[in-house]
Formats: structure tokens, sequence, C-alpha cells
């Protein structure tokens, strides 16, 4: 399983990203993969403002501490449990010494989440006392109370009405306050976010039919359960009304969206909607904002999605886990795709939109991966010559198949092939960024530095807090966060675009 996700340093030989700072974020992205740790004061601070732009009653009201570790996935779940303890009247603790319970969502994804989630608990414990665990890592229930038997109580990944039955039941709901409206103190179907308010993750499945030997989501998550197309919809609309201007989608398999309700029709609007990738996405795009794709497989039906892209519809960008290049390391993997068939698909959607931006992640040090494995992934690269790449370093996650498998590669061997790979992708990354100083781009302000008069924003090609940022200097008063600009590139480095604000 991999190892914490890692940023190349070429004057480092090994580092990690733990700090969630913002200015931390800004400078470590390219990771191999979305880490959306939000914390008790980050939790409070995105929830409550998202209440109070709905318009919910915040009066004395029992307060629910709420740490939320691991993926966009799991920060969904937890929105969606904050979403249903707000319209029960609770409000979300800033502090431990505010809150009347602490619920920590976990994760179980590598054993470096495991232990953070474990250590979570453990802090939530001693600041507090009354902890509630969720997530992926309480699949363990035993190893959680084993190691932190006063926890409360232990529920799995997406269990959002038992979370909410184990609060209530720890600290009653409160009583509605007598000048409670119903028409005013309601939260609307865009729920509270735990992102800022002009971007926002969708959740359009759970779960995953593979079976990839290095991955335990199935254990934790099930196999795939698709939303209702209407269900989607309805949320994607609310998120629109309410301000968002990037919707960006995600599950375990995106692009296998729908094939467990066999493609079910739904009415929305009054119109019939197929449960099908494809019609998702066209929906999606008719609501005229930014929509952004996250963990797609290399499936010949997303040729067709492609397409939608190169129409100015969709962003031309697709997140992809190629994982490995090597046929040998991707039967061991068991993985769903070929190298040689995917840079054929790469070329084809290259023709189809030549804009199109293709981000991915790969694992070194597999086990059973020899040098020649490595090289063939290396020269792989080179042939598909990926906009945006993150790696990992192999390593064991309890209950992965992998565990089992002949000839583990040696620790220094993965670290240097993680350091050849990500210098590799290091000089791609700049020689495509480089093709990009003259043009124009549409880019999105995600945050403001007042004292150094920089926007720091975001093209069509990069998703937040994993991939670049383009710099937009020389502004004034007029530009804000969550607003959109029109910018022409000067500069680029190796992962980041740099351009002037000209009003």
């Amino acid at each position: 399983m991999p190892s914490q996700p890692q940023v190349f340093n070429p004057n480092s030989t090994s580092q990690t990203l733990t700090d969630t700072s913002s200015d931390t974020i800004a400078a470590n992205h390219h990771l191999a993969n979305h880490n959306e740790n939000r914390n008790l004061a980050q939790t409070a601070t995105l929830a409550n403002e998202t209440a109070a732009n709905q318009n919910v009653a915040n009066g004395q009201a029992p307060k629910i501490g709420f740490v939320s570790l691991g993926c966009p996935k799991a920060l969904v779940d937890s929105e969606r449990i904050i979403t249903e303890l707000t319209r029960d009247g609770y409000q979300v603790a800033s502090d431990y010494d505010g809150a009347d319970l602490v619920v920590v969502n976990t994760c179980g994804f590598i054993e470096s989440a495991v232990q953070e989630s474990l250590d979570a608990i453990g802090e939530a414990i001693n600041k507090n006392g009354k902890v509630i665990v969720t997530g992926c890592l309480g699949k363990d229930a035993e190893k959680i109370k084993t190691m932190h038997p006063s926890v409360l109580a232990v529920t799995g990944a997406h269990a959002y009405d038992e979370v909410v039955s184990a609060v209530s039941h720890h600290v009653p709901k409160p009583a509605k306050a007598k000048n409670y409206d119903p028409k005013i103190d309601l939260i609307n179907d865009a729920g509270i976010k735990l992102t800022p308010k002009h971007y926002a993750y969708v959740k359009i499945s759970e779960g995953c039919n593979h079976r990839c030997t290095f991955c335990i989501i199935p254990s934790l998550r099930g196999d795939l359960v698709s939303r209702p197309i209407d269900s989607i919809m309805t949320e994607a609309t609310a998120l629109k009304k309410a301000g968002v201007k990037e919707l960006l989608i995600i599950s375990q398999d995106t692009s296998a969206y729908g094939v467990d309700l066999k493609y079910k029709t739904s009415f929305w609007n009054g119109m019939p909607l197929k449960s099908k990738f494809y019609d998702l996405c066209a929906a999606l795009n008719d609501l005229g904002i930014w929509v952004r794709l996250h963990y797609i497989y290399p499936y010949p039906h997303v040729d067709d999605v492609v397409k939608l892209m190169s129409e100015d519809k969709l962003l031309p960008y697709l997140d992809i886990p190629f994982q490995h290049a090597s046929p040998s390391v991707l039967k061991a993997m068991k993985r769903p795709a070929h190298s040689e068939n995917v840079l054929e698909r790469i070329a084809k959607w290259r023709e189809i939109c030549p804009d199109i931006v293709i981000r991915s992640t790969f694992v070194v040090g597999f086990p059973g991966e020899t040098e020649e494995d490595f090289e063939y992934l290396l020269e792989w690269l080179k042939q598909a010559r990926l906009d945006r790449v993150g790696a990992f370093t192999y390593s064991e996650i309890e209950g992965a198949v992998a565990n089992d498998l002949p000839n583990p590669v040696p620790e220094e061997v993965k670290q240097q092939r993680y350091e050849r790979l990500m210098a590799l992708q290091q000089q791609i990354s700049a020689e495509k960024l480089q093709e990009k100083v003259g043009k124009t781009l549409k880019v999105l302000v995600d945050e403001i530095d007042t004292e150094e008069g920089i926007a720091i924003c975001r093209s069509y090609a990069d998703a937040p807090e994993i991939d670049g940022h383009v710099y937009v200097d020389n502004i004034d008063a007029r530009v804000k966060v969550g607003e959109f600009l029109t910018v022409t590139i000067d500069e680029a480095s190796e992962y980041d675009l740099f351009a002037s604000f000209t009003g």
C-alpha cells in the first residue's frame, strides 16, 4: 500500500506533508493524492460560515467538535454528518474545551493514515474525554477500542445515521427554540460544506467493484453503490445557487457510475435522465459552472466524455490513477487496464481535445517490481507526457492481498525510484508549462496575499490542494476570492504559472 504522500524536492531524500496550513499547502502541491484533513477550528470556521449563509439559527445549543481526516470522499462524509447534526440543532465547536463531544472521522487507506487517525483519537480523548469514532478505520473497531477503550462508539465509513444516533444518545438533541421558523431555519440541499464557498466536492457513488491487490477500499466501503442521478443534480443545483463556481466530482470509480443501477432512468426537473456517466456529465455541464472529474478509469466510453470537453463544456481535465505501466506489475496489481492501450487512448483524447490535461498517480517499489519494470514505467511516462503526476512508494497495509506477494523491493531502492520518477516528471511538467507562456487563461481566485499583492489562483488544469497554481501579481481591490480572472501568462516554473493583473 502507498506510503505518506510526497512531493519531489531535489534537496531532500525524504519529505512528507504533515502541515495542513495554507502556506504549506501552497508550497507542497503536485502531490500523489488529495489530503483534506480538517481540525476542529477549521471545521467550525467553514461549517459555521455555511450555516450563517443559509440563515441557520445559532442559539444556545450543544456543541460537537469534529476532526475529519483523509481524502475528499471522507470529507464529504463529514459534511453529511455535520449537516444532519446541524439540522437537529447542534452547533460545531471550534476547540476541545468548548465541545460537549468530539467526532473523529478516520482514514484507514495507508499505514501512516491509520497511525494519524489513532493519534487524533487519542488527542481528542485526552483533551475532551467524550469521543465517537467513524470513518474507514472504524472497520477495525477492535483495534480502536483496544488502544482507546474509553471511546463512546465506533462506526464504519459513510455511517451517517449511526453517528447522529450515537451523538444524540450521549448529548441529547436541543429543544427547538420558541422563535424557530421552518421557512428560515432550514439547511438547503447544498448542505454544510467544509471547503471554501467557491468550490465543493460532490460524491456520486460509494465503494468499488475492482479488487486491486494493494487496495483495501472494497473491504472498507463495499462494492459500487451509485446515487440516483436526480439526487446528484438536486445537490449540484443547490450548490450553484449557493455561489459555488466549481464542482469536483468524486467517487472510488467515477467512470463506472450507474453500473449497479443498470443505468436506471430518473426524472429531474420533469426531464428523464439515465443514471449513466456520460448523461450525468452532460447534465452537470448544463449548469454553466466548472465541472472537474476525479478518479476516472480509462474505459472506452470515456472517449465520449472527452468530446464534451472539446465543446468547451466539461473542464478538459481527467484525474486517472494509472498506478504503473509495466504489464507484469499491472497484472500483479490486478489493474483493469493495459499500458499499451492507455497510450493509444491518451493519444486519441488529445486528438479529440488538444487542451486536455491529464493527472495521475503511480506506485513505485511494488512487490516484484524489477529495474526493467521501472525503466519501462519511465519510458512510458516519456511517451505519455502527462501534465500532473504524483507518486507513492509502496508499503504494506493490513488486509491487502499484495502483502503476500514475493520479492519485496528494499526501502532504499523504492526511495531512489521515487526520486528518479519525480525528477523525470518535473522536467516534463516544466516543458509543458513553458508552452503556456504568452497564452490567455481563465483562472479562479482561491486566496489573496494582501501583503505581497498576489492572487493565488487555479486554471482549468489545477485541482485544489493537489496541483499547481497561477500566481497573479499587481492586483487591486477589484480582485476577490471566488471570482474569475482572465490573465496572460508571463512565466512558468516546474509546477506553477505566473501572470500580471491588467484589470
